[in-house]
């Protein structure tokens, strides 16, 4: 029991470090305040690529066609060689009433680009160089009418160059509310949202799914060319934008959701696992120092937990449960954003035992040949 004593004490102070220095990282208040409305509203073309999207496109392209934007927006959706009828239905969504409404295909995808930002580019370039701000947004993603005037009110009051907000993921099916808010969790671990918003800190984030960039800061950072490999494209827009001197904030959405169902455990896992070892830059140290991570901190508090108390040990129950103790309210704040109740806080191992196996997969899979596969590409 000596060894699984310092173990668990080793989580306890893990937990201690993340719960009070770790950029607040588990709180969920980051979030896009009020703001006053722009002397002059500028100009906004909204980026849309799609590829094979219709089944959401009906859920989503809707709310970008209604924005109630003061100035002048257009939506460019680019129809990325989609096989199920894409580009018609979009089109076919288009309303006079709505903003303005663009239906375009790119060249075929040259080497070196990932597709998503291959289309990104197209549409980038057919904003034309009027447009003032690019809101980069995923096809399935939905957005209640005033979203983007707030995300315009935010970038022009406090002169971001680049504001985000992660969309809320859809928490429907059993396997949706146990991964999801879990998943979001994670990533403000890994990418703390206070430390990222800092200007001059290192960490620098984005959400691929809402993202409004100023478009000279996009050029400042060397366009989207500057990041056309690159799987984990959010992130990598961020770090570009912050590098080139740019103000980034991101935050969790109120107004903007995602209406892509994932209703079994396969199509959660594969989301996670296509980018999970490109996340670990390919190395597998970091693989290994992950996985080692993950058990310490959170494997280690239940299992020290449950076999103090089997053995009679109070010093190592003691420290596995003061541990798991902050796991669990770090995590409770994710829980009451997603509406989740409280008590599933406490499965918080189980599923991070889940997303170890997934980053391991995501390891095999790129052993194999077929690392970052989406939609038919594999990169």
């Amino acid at each position: 029991m000596t060894v699984l004593l310092w173990i668990a004490v080793l989580s306890l102070l893990v937990w201690l470090w993340l719960a009070c220095c770790h950029g607040s990282f588990w709180r969920t208040d980051v979030r896009l305040p009020p703001r006053r409305p722009p002397a002059r509203w500028p100009q906004v073309a909204v980026v849309v690529p799609a590829r094979d999207e219709a089944q959401v496109l009906p859920l989503s392209l809707p709310s970008l066609l209604a924005q109630k934007y003061p100035g002048r927006a257009r939506v460019i959706l680019v129809d990325d060689h989609s096989s199920d009828g894409t580009g018609a239905l979009a089109a076919a969504l288009g309303r006079p009433e709505g903003l303005e409404l663009t239906v375009t295909t790119p060249p075929p995808l040259p080497p070196g680009w990932t597709g998503k930002l291959w289309a990104l580019r197209h549409g980038v370039e057919l904003a034309g160089p009027d447009a003032e701000y690019l809101l980069l947004t995923d096809a399935d993603i939905a957005h209640g009418p005033d979203s983007l005037a707030e995300l315009v009110s935010a970038a022009e009051s406090d002169r971001r160059d680049l504001v985000s907000q992660m969309a809320r993921l859809r928490v429907e099916t059993g396997w949706e509310r146990l991964i999801v808010p879990a998943f979001v969790y994670f990533f403000a671990q890994l990418y703390p949202f206070r430390r990222s918003n800092r200007p001059g800190a290192r960490t620098a984030a984005a959400a691929g799914g809402c993202s409004l960039v100023r478009r000279e800061a996009l050029e400042r950072a060397g366009g989207v060319a500057a990041i056309r490999g690159a799987v984990i494209d959010d992130v990598s827009l961020a770090r570009a934008v912050k590098a080139a001197g740019g103000r980034i904030w991101l935050g969790l959405a109120e107004q903007v959701d995602s209406v892509r169902p994932y209703p079994r455990l396969a199509q959660l896992w594969r989301m996670v696992s296509r980018s999970a070892y490109a996340q670990l830059r390919h190395s597998p140290l970091l693989l290994a120092g992950t996985v080692l991570g993950l058990a310490l901190v959170y494997l280690v508090p239940p299992a020290a937990t449950v076999a103090g108390l089997v053995a009679g040990h109070g010093a190592v129950a003691a420290a596995g449960g003061a541990a798991w103790a902050l796991m669990t309210g770090t995590f409770l704040p994710m829980l009451r954003y997603y509406r989740q109740p409280a008590p599933a806080a406490l499965l918080l191992p189980f599923t991070a035992s889940l997303y170890l196996l997934m980053t391991v997969d995501s390891a095999v899979q790129h052993w194999r040949g077929r690392g970052a596969e989406w939609k038919g590409r594999t990169y």
